[in-house]
């Protein structure tokens, strides 16, 4: 077997579609289903079951998965350590969507003015995906506002970030000195969509004091949020940085928590990871970078 045949069936099984991956391996279809037709009769094993247009992988399929995908990544950093040793190449990174707003476009211009002949590809997205895309080794580093759950992600805290409450300029409790989740749950909310970092952060905030809260609002805008809130629709829980320039320009009030809210921004990367010179002037930037940013 080759590397091409682990390369095809890393990114059928990413995609459970062999159309798709044809697609983002610029082969053809049957060449697709070639290549994992001959790694099933070279094993003697199933490695996909076939359901209507889609395919699930078996249990052997997943397990092939984990071997594939280590050959696959140990292949590509081996590219990466060859030519990063000349500052050329590309660096892959993704960020959660608070981070990639407020704290990436920075880093970024800054870390090219020390590697101008570096390639930086950025992703934004949510956190769990991010999380999911070092995993499969199509991003390089990650910058995310949980802890990660899966054994196989490092993770490394840069920054401290905390969640703030945003009130209507003229609601009850914005005259309060302090306040708690129990006193905001009594009102209408406001939330960003599951699978947020924030989001979840709140969730189990709301958890462990045992309230059940059923936002009247859901949205993956951030502005959207806040604009409500600024019109009297509810409350809202939300990242600092996202809403501190709200905030200082009056749209919307904040009250201190009792208890406050803090979190870890992390950088994370596959334990199994090599990490390159510049992959690590990056990490080292990420701890360094100027505190009007955080």
């Amino acid at each position: 077997m080759t590397l091409r045949h682990m390369k095809i069936f890393v990114t059928v099984y990413r995609h459970s579609n062999i159309t798709r991956a044809a697609e983002e391996l610029h082969l053809a279809q049957p060449s697709v289903s070639l290549a994992v037709k001959e790694l099933e009769e070279y094993y003697g094993i199933r490695l996909f079951e076939r359901i209507g247009r889609r395919i699930c992988p078996t249990e052997a399929g997943n397990e092939f998965y984990s071997y594939a995908l280590h050959i696959v990544s140990l292949f590509e950093d081996i590219e990466k350590k060859i030519k990063n040793w000349d500052t050329l190449g590309t660096i892959r990174i993704g960020t959660s969507i608070t981070i990639g707003t407020h704290i990436l476009p920075g880093l970024i211009k800054k870390y090219q003015e020390a590697y101008p002949s570096l390639r930086v590809e950025a992703m934004v997205n949510n956190s769990g995906i991010i999380e999911q895309h070092v995993l499969d080794n199509t991003i390089d580093l990650g910058l995310i506002e949980t802890q990660p759950e899966h054994p196989e992600i490092q993770a490394i805290p840069f920054m401290k970030d905390h969640l703030c409450t945003i009130l209507p300029t003229d609601h009850p409790l914005s005259s309060q000195r302090w306040l708690t989740l129990s006193q905001l749950a009594r009102y209408p909310f406001l939330m960003r969509e599951k699978g947020s970092a924030g989001r979840e952060i709140l969730d189990a905030s709301f958890a462990l004091l045992h309230l059940s809260v059923h936002p009247i609002w859901e949205s993956s805008s951030t502005q959207a949020i806040v604009s409500a809130v600024a019109q009297g629709l509810g409350v809202a829980v939300l990242p600092y940085m996202l809403v501190e320039k709200d905030i200082l320009e009056g749209q919307v009030k904040t009250v201190p928590f009792r208890q406050p809210l803090h979190r870890d921004l992390n950088i994370i990367y596959h334990k199994s990871k090599y990490l390159t010179p510049n992959m690590e002037a990056f990490i080292h930037l990420c701890k360094e970078f100027p505190m009007e940013t955080r």
